[in-house]
């Protein structure tokens, strides 16, 4: 079982902004981490699990653990809805980050994974760890 580690961070909404993930893969932990300069939080929510998905095997097994509820939300309710809507939400506007969501959608179709939701800023070790490198990148932008 892979354990993923993800989080976004943003100097501004917008603004400068980093992702972050930690991936452990048979007991060896990887950080991987980046940013844009002008972005938004929940861009950079999204963008974790999706760079770190893209560094593991295609149909590994993966536990992800995020402190967004956009993004486990999304991925796990939410998603299906837009998609029979036209990526319309329940207001019947246009889905925010749609290109963001569809990359996310067609990986969570190449694993076997469980969301997480993990609160932030609180006791979950990693979730601290990657919260802090998420905002180291956002501070390199």
């Amino acid at each position: 079982m892979i354990k993923i580690y993800t989080d976004g961070s943003c100097i501004g909404n917008p603004g400068k902004g980093g992702w972050a993930a930690i991936i452990f893969i048979d007991g060896k932990k990887t950080e991987i981490k980046g940013g844009k300069k002008d972005t938004t939080n929940n861009q950079m929510e999204l963008l974790a699990p999706i760079k770190a998905l893209k560094e593991i095997p295609k149909g590994s097994k993966v536990q992800i653990f995020t402190d967004s509820k956009y993004v486990k939300s999304g991925i796990t309710e939410w998603i299906h809805n837009w998609k029979k809507n036209g990526w319309k939400t329940a207001n019947k506007k246009d889905v925010s980050n749609k290109e963001l969501w569809t990359e996310l959608d067609l990986l969570n179709n190449e694993f076997e994974i469980s969301w997480n939701w993990v609160k932030a800023h609180s006791t979950d070790e990693l979730n601290n760890e990657v919260d802090l490198l998420a905002r180291d990148a956002a501070d390199l932008y």
